[in-house]
């Protein structure tokens, strides 16, 4: 998740090491997804925003 962190800094993945957290949820929200992020999970997050 290190790596990834360098490439995606703004999700924070080195903190929460892919896990939904708060933090990570609102950067989902305001940066949108990255080919990381698994549909079985954001699609729960976005169905929440409708």
């Amino acid at each position: 998740m290190r790596q990834w962190d360098e490439i995606y800094p703004m999700y924070g993945f080195e903190k929460h090491k892919g896990y939904g957290t708060k933090a990570h949820i609102e950067a989902i929200k305001e940066y949108g997804l990255c080919p990381l992020h698994r549909l079985s999970f954001t699609k729960n997050i976005i169905r929440k925003e409708i």
